[in-house]
């Protein structure tokens, strides 16, 4: 978990190329199909084939709650340990172990310029 632009997809991401992992997005927007951009969904090539969950999912103006959110975070967290894969849950906080993702200002605001560049690229 940590504040926007800091790097949480990235981190997730990597983490899952080094360990065989899936990633269970958490963020409650990013839940919605549709509001790429805004929202800085990974994209399929950033993804780097590793299997992302709860990203993308509902359609807007659904009613998904945050109960429903809770079940199929815990249905997913389960089908992934179940293929013997760990889990990881990117920006919810979640009974399990965190990393805080923090960087100075300077570096975070180059993060954010670097992903209004690439948006304007669209």
């Amino acid at each position: 978990m940590g504040a926007t632009g800091t790097g949480k997809s990235r981190l997730a991401i990597n983490l899952a190329t080094r360990f065989p992992a899936e990633i269970v997005n958490s963020d409650k927007i990013q839940v919605f199909k549709g509001l790429d951009i805004a929202t800085n969904k990974v994209t399929e090539e950033k993804c780097k084939g590793i299997p992302h969950h709860l990203l993308g999912v509902v359609e807007p103006g659904s009613n998904f709650t945050a109960t429903d959110f809770r079940i199929h975070a815990a249905k997913a967290v389960e089908t992934i340990v179940s293929r013997d894969r760990l889990p990881i849950i990117a920006g919810k906080r979640y009974d399990c172990c965190f990393l805080w993702v923090d960087v100075s200002l300077p570096v975070l605001y180059s993060f954010v310029s670097e992903r209004v560049a690439e948006a304007k690229e669209f």
